[in-house]
């Protein structure tokens, strides 16, 4: 068959509700076949969309099937690899559009500093994929090393539990890929339109909820993996590193009693054309929302009976973050209940939902390819029918649950089994200068596995306790503070990497943050917030969403240069989704809004009622009216605060030495005396 004919060769539709479903068969020669649906999200549009098809071709049609360029670029690349084999070869520093989409499957995003003028200097930025964010001390130190010897000295914790590693150039990348794989790590997945990395509490409690919530999120992890084999042969020139399946993995893969699977073919799963977009899934505990539940395409929760002995998950579906400015038709969405199912039955059911969105996400427009809009489009009833039919049962109803808490899994802990784990806030994600060097000779003195958060956090694994003091002292000196001394705004605040390397970025994001934090700080003292007082701030560079800003209860999300959305509503338990309160706001002009809102939080709110609560219950549309007639905190509300600078040149040295820290001399002199009072305390203790 010519390649002309394959890519005007389309298939019967197929109505899951039309009462028959064809017998599965595919061949890795007819792949490239593909069937033509109506566009799921709107009865009345006219664009025809496509899905890849497990089922054989019945006949001819004469309509041509529209496709995003991307589905085109997959069809024809031999599993991702051509041409991303060939462009890694060249002298140029770059690589050409098509190998740019084909290296995301390969965990890398080709990147330039946009910071720099005249001619681009290209780089790429590599994405690590750590299920459960574990993280061996082999792996740690390999990705420390080449932070170091081929990026730019830093490493970045993301906030899908991952490394990401920026500034490797080209003719680096083979070298620095295949480090990783020999070190136990991977980068597979962890871009590109596939299941990315699977999230878990990364607390290492030795607890039987929590290792069955870690254990399934390392086995859906390994059921959706890509099997054909590009990935080795790019950067280890075929040479395998995958250790051994669970043999209920390797079943659940090979089951095709739902007519799930393309057999025969190197991609049982995903086909040649794979997903029509990225896929994000996350496994947690009861009350535990440390992983962002409901912003992923599946939230998977562990169900236990009276003696905390796991008996199944609830099973949720359809949440996603990324939006397109000025296009209503694009949103963020919280996932939603779609059912029960039994612990042993979890693989089966979650491929189940993925192969109803391999088979029916739109693949003609990108902006409408994820999960969301076909739960959007559908609704959860025709999505939970049509997704039965491949998992083979009935989902059973939703058990229930306690209500939720964001849980920061910072400072220390014990793990259950005689041993400590110790959370540490990195701002940012960002592990660069003193922070670096003392988590590396931590890590490597005592041989310690680490973890990374959903919150761009690590975690030191299986301490001793006699280590305990020492890791304590070393991490104090290294600038890693115990919790209680970070800025709570700090604790739970997020930003997206942005400018300058990110090509989607319209504005700052982590490089703005830490002043956007000391302005959010200073407001709260001049309305009269007390230190303690914290909300959730999360900013992004774009609408896409990488920091989850539609989670929080302040969103800030670049809309132009130095210009943001303001976002509001989300809950400190992520369990509300926020909404758009102004548009265009100038980063000069954002006190003329902070103001107001926080003024009127501390005047109006309900008892220990959050800022995203009190601004869901007052409503925007009055929140408006206070942010317009707004004329400046009284006088009256102002709070008495201790004077810390008694002289001119105490309060100029301090305010230097806080400038280096982007800390206000206020906030640096209250560190310093917290910090002092805390030694005092430990030395009476000990």
């Amino acid at each position: 068959m010519s390649a002309s004919s394959i890519n005007s060769a389309t298939a019967l539709l197929k109505d899951p509700n039309n009462g028959f479903r064809s017998s599965s068969c595919y061949s890795s020669s007819y792949s490239r076949l593909l069937e033509i649906r109506i566009n799921p999200l709107s009865a009345s549009s006219s664009p025809a969309s496509i899905r890849a098809v497990s089922m054989p071709v019945k006949k001819e049609t004469s309509v041509d099937a529209k496709r995003s360029k991307v589905e085109i670029i997959k069809e024809q690349s031999n599993y991702i690899r051509y041409p991303l084999n060939e462009e890694l070869l060249t002298d140029a520093p770059n690589i050409n559009e098509a190998a740019t989409q084909l290296i995301k499957f390969h965990g890398s995003y080709q990147q330039y500093n946009r910071d720099e003028r005249g001619a681009r200097s290209y780089s790429f930025m590599l994405r690590t994929k750590n299920p459960c964010g574990k993280v061996s001390n082999q792996l740690y130190l390999a990705m420390d090393d080449l932070a170091d010897q081929f990026g730019i000295g830093t490493l970045r914790l993301t906030t899908r539990q991952t490394f990401q590693l920026h500034g490797v150039i080209k003719k680096d990348l083979k070298t620095v890929m295949s480090t990783i794989i020999r070190n136990m790590g991977s980068t597979l997945g962890a871009c590109g339109d596939l299941n990315r990395n699977v999230l878990a509490p990364a607390a290492s409690f030795v607890r039987t909820d929590y290792l069955c919530a870690q254990e399934t999120a390392d086995n859906i992890a390994a059921l959706l993996t890509p099997q054909s084999g590009f990935y080795y042969d790019m950067w280890v020139d075929g040479e395998q590193f995958m250790t051994a399946e669970p043999p209920e993995v390797v079943k659940a893969r090979n089951d095709n009693s739902h007519g799930t699977n393309f057999p025969d073919s190197a991609e049982p799963i995903y086909g040649t054309q794979f997903l029509p977009r990225k896929f994000k899934i996350a496994v947690t505990v009861p009350t535990d929302n440390s992983v962002d539940l409901f912003t992923n395409d599946i939230g998977v929760v562990v169900v236990s009976d009276d003696n905390g002995e796991p008996q199944g998950f609830n099973i949720y579906v359809g949440g996603g973050m990324g939006r397109t400015h000025r296009m209503e038709t694009t949103f963020p969405r919280l996932a939603e209940p779609l059912g029960y199912v039994p612990k042993a039955d979890i693989l089966y059911a979650v491929k189940a939902i993925v192969v109803t969105q391999r088979e029916n996400g739109r693949r003609d427009d990108r902006r409408y390819s994820r999960l969301k809009y076909l739960l959007d489009s559908w609704g959860i009833e025709k999505f939970r029918s049509v997704a039965e039919q491949y998992y083979g049962k009935k989902f059973e109803p939703l058990r229930e649950l306690p209500e939720w808490e964001f849980k920061s899994h910072l400072g220390w802990h014990e793990q259950g089994d005689g041993r400590l784990f110790c959370g540490l806030h990195v701002d940012n994600g960002r592990v660069k200068g003193i922070t670096k060097k003392t988590l590396r000779e931590i890590i490597e003195k005592y041989n310690l596995n680490v973890r990374i958060t959903p919150n761009q956090n690590i975690i030191l694994c299986d301490v001793r306790p006699s280590w305990k003091r020492p890791i304590t002292v070393a991490l104090a000196q290294g600038g890693l503070l115990p919790p209680t001394y970070v800025d709570p705004l700090n604790i739970t605040a997020m930003a997206c990497p942005a400018l300058p390397l990110c090509p989607l970025a319209i504005t700052e994001a982590e490089r703005g943050i830490p002043d956007l934090l000391k302005r959010v700080r200073g407001v709260f003292e001049k309305v009269g917030l007390p230190y303690n007082e914290s909300i959730v701030v999360r900013v992004t560079g774009c609408p896409n969403g990488c920091a989850r800003p539609y989670m929080a209860e302040l969103g800030l999300v670049g809309d132009g240069p130095n210009s943001y959305q303001i976002w509001l509503g989300g809950t400190p338990a992520q369990t509300s989704l926020a909404r758009t309160f102004m548009n265009k706001v100038k980063i000069q002009d954002l006190e003329k809004v902070f103001e107001p809102l926080f003024y009127s939080w501390r005047m109006k709110r309900k008892s220990k009622e959050s800022f995203g609560d009190f601004t869901n219950r007052v409503g925007f549309e009055k929140l408006e009216e206070i942010v317009g007639k707004w004329e400046g905190v009284p006088k009256s509300s102002s709070r008495y605060y201790l004077k810390l600078f008694t002289d001119k040149e105490t309060y100029e040295a301090v305010d230097a030495l806080a400038r280096i820290e982007n800390k206000s001399a206020h906030q640096l002199a209250m560190e310093v005396i917290r910090n002092f009072a805390a030694s005092q305390q430990n030395g009476k203790s000990q």
